[in-house]
């Protein structure tokens, strides 16, 4: 720290105890000067050949035959009044970044200036700050830190101004030329290294001041970062490391992603501050940390120009976010559920809108008349960052099933907001919907085969269709696609193509079996609500189970196999029709028996078992299995 002495004359001002202050020598005060409470018993002479002030108030005590003044108003009170008259005393005062701006406003208030006196104590103060304080990094924070207390003065002074300045060059300095003598990376360097003698071999990096700015208030913090963007010497990363590293260190809680008890408007201003400063350049913040940031604005209800805000930020680099960071909490009275899922399907319609861009033209008509014209082009996403976010999406709607109160409307749509990107593989979607089968299990029919229609079987492993056609949440219909494609897949490993499968296959997938459900021109709806019965999941099982028999002992007969495991599927389906058509019959009683329809009906299983049993029972002799392990 750099500190200047001025004077040569010893200290010799006492005080008695009681707030009463007075210079010790043989001639006896001759005015007494009140200070917030304090007074001090000193002499005139010094005191008016050098404060301007001081001369003006004794003129007026002495037509009033007064020796004694009033001014409770100085900055700095009696501690920066009590420098002051040292100065003018000639006894030694030293002056550091932490008392100058007090004496320097106090020097301003008794007119301490050049006019009074030449080297006075306000030109003496002034060759201080510009020649010692504002080239030290360290010093110029402090200075700026306590000019806070005299504000507006500091500011009608330009000692504000001129502290960002400072710091801002500092900050934009070439690092050749930085040395070690900053806190936040020597100590940082130092733990690397077991000690320091070996930080000054290292590098200095472009961000070694982002932590000794975050001892700033957020007041000047903003005015400190706006003035090193308008400098343009350091990118938008260093900006943005600056910002995360001031945002952990002032918001308890924010790193993870929580915000603890406090001055919540204080922590407002700060998060809306952060998020107005961030850098216009993609990817110069984390995702991450923008996630955190609208986490942030959503907890403390701020305005909706930052959020929107945020939403466009994160919709640029979506990619980049995990399903933990996505998970934001619902923090609006009106909502139920547990995480605010229109927020999150904002931010994927904000990247999907990335893949195509429009561009306005204005041009000149005939009449001189500007016509406004709106034309498209290709979009920016690569393949990779769309499969990262599907990937993602899928991720965050298995996450989000398990909250009881999501209605699946929300789900839905969320899960069709990026249908438009073709999946190589369904499994994540497939999860995400057992899920919230498994977890909602009161959803109606109608919602049930939207959330099924968003899956294509086709595009299931191995191991998703082995779960799904021992799942009894699906419905029966999804569960015969499931077998139908498996079995096609198997199929075309073992040599046949799809035009060359057997007549049975052929007929079961023209009759409305579909890999993908959007591609159903017409569907009957008993094949869409119908859940498989435990005796029939039994049944398909048992089939399956089989064929994997008939896998290991080395035969082949694939295209019988694929008959009779179809066969059989495709019975317990027309049998359902079958019997629901009876019950039709009679009356329409059908719905009311079953509890909402006869496809639900266990009696039907019954005479299909039978009948299907004597199709099946050559496939005990058959090689190839359904491909569903």
């Amino acid at each position: 720290m750099k500190l200047m002495k001025i004077g040569s004359k010893p200290d010799s001002i006492k005080t008695d105890g009681n707030n009463v202050r007075y210079v010790e020598n043989e001639l006896a005060s001759d005015i007494t000067i009140n200070v917030d409470g304090s007074r001090f018993c000193l002499h005139k002479f010094p005191l008016l050949s050098k404060s301007a002030c001081l001369q003006k108030l004794l003129s007026r005590t002495d037509k009033n035959n007064a020796d004694e003044v009033d001014i409770s108003g100085i900055p700095g009170g009696p501690t920066a009044f009590e420098t002051c008259a040292k100065f003018c005393y000639g006894m030694t005062v030293t002056l550091s970044a932490y008392n100058v701006v007090a004496t320097r406003c106090a020097a301003e208030y008794l007119g301490m200036h050049e006019t009074a006196e030449k080297g006075n104590l306000i030109y003496k103060i002034d060759v201080f700050l510009n020649s010692s304080l504002f080239r030290s990094w360290k010093d110029s924070i402090i200075v700026l830190q306590t000019t806070k207390t005299f504000s507006p003065l500091s500011e009608d002074l330009k000692l504000v101004s001129l502290c960002i300045d400072a710091i801002a060059s500092k900050a934009c300095v070439d690092v050749s030329h930085v040395e070690w003598s900053y806190t936040y990376n020597r100590k940082k360097l130092a733990e690397e290294n077991n000690g320091a003698d070996q930080v000054r071999a290292r590098e200095v990096p472009r961000d070694w001041w982002v932590e000794d700015l975050c001892e700033l208030e957020i007041e000047f913090y903003k005015r400190v970062i706006m003035n090193i963007k308008s400098k343009g010497v350091l990118g938008g990363e260093v900006i943005g490391e600056a910002l995360k590293a001031y945002g952990y260190r002032r918001l308890s809680g924010f790193n993870k992603g929580v915000m603890e008890q406090g001055d919540l408007v204080k922590h407002k201003t700060v998060i809306e501050t952060l998020v107005w400063l961030l850098p216009a350049e993609k990817d110069s913040v984390s995702c991450g940390f923008l996630l955190k940031l609208l986490k942030a604005v959503t907890m403390l209800n701020s305005g909706e120009t930052v959020k929107e805000q945020l939403v466009r930020r994160i919709g640029q680099q979506l990619e980049q976010a995990s399903v933990a960071e996505l998970l934001i909490k619902s923090h609006q009275e009106s909502e139920s559920s547990l995480y605010d899922v229109d927020l999150v399907k904002k931010i994927v319609v904000e990247f999907m809108a990335r893949d195509q861009n429009s561009e306005i033209e204005v041009e000149d008509d005939d009449e001189g008349f500007e016509v406004q014209e709106v034309k498209k082009f290709p979009g920016i996403l690569s393949e990779a960052s769309k499969l990262m976010v599907v990937k993602l999406i899928d991720g965050y709607l298995t996450e989000i099933a398990k909250d009881p109160n999501l209605p699946a409307s929300k789900f839905i749509d969320l899960a069709e907001s990026v249908s438009s990107i073709s999946r190589p593989a369904h499994d994540g979607l497939y999860r995400a919907v057992d899920m919230y089968l498994k977890e909602h299990a009161g959803i109606t029919k109608g919602e049930k085969k939207r959330m099924c229609k968003l899956m294509d079987c086709r595009k299931l492993s191995v191991e998703a269709c082995m779960h799904a056609v021992q799942n009894d949440r699906l419905p029966l219909r999804v569960v015969v696609q499931v077998l139908f494609f498996e079995q096609v897949r198997a199929s075309a490993s073992s040599g046949s193509s799809t035009p060359d499968l057997p007549k049975g296959i052929r007929e079961l997938r023209s009759c409305g079996t579909y890999g993908s459900s959007r591609s159903v021109p017409t569907v009957m709806e008993d094949e869409w609500d119908t859940v498989a019965t435990e005796e029939e999941m039994r049944a398909l099982k048992s089939e399956i189970a089989a064929l994997k028999l008939q896998e290991e002992s080395g035969r082949k007969s694939t295209d019988k196999a694929a008959v009779t495991a179809i066969s059989r599927v495709k019975s317990l389906i027309m049998s359902r029709k079958m019997f629901g058509k009876k019950l039709q019959g009679k009356g329409g009683g059908g719905e009311k028996n079953n509890g909402g329809g006869g496809s639900d009906s266990s009696e039907s299983l019954g005479s299909v078992t039978e009948e299907a049993a004597k199709t099946a029972t050559p496939s005990r002799n058959l090689t190839r299995k359904v491909s569903v392990s």
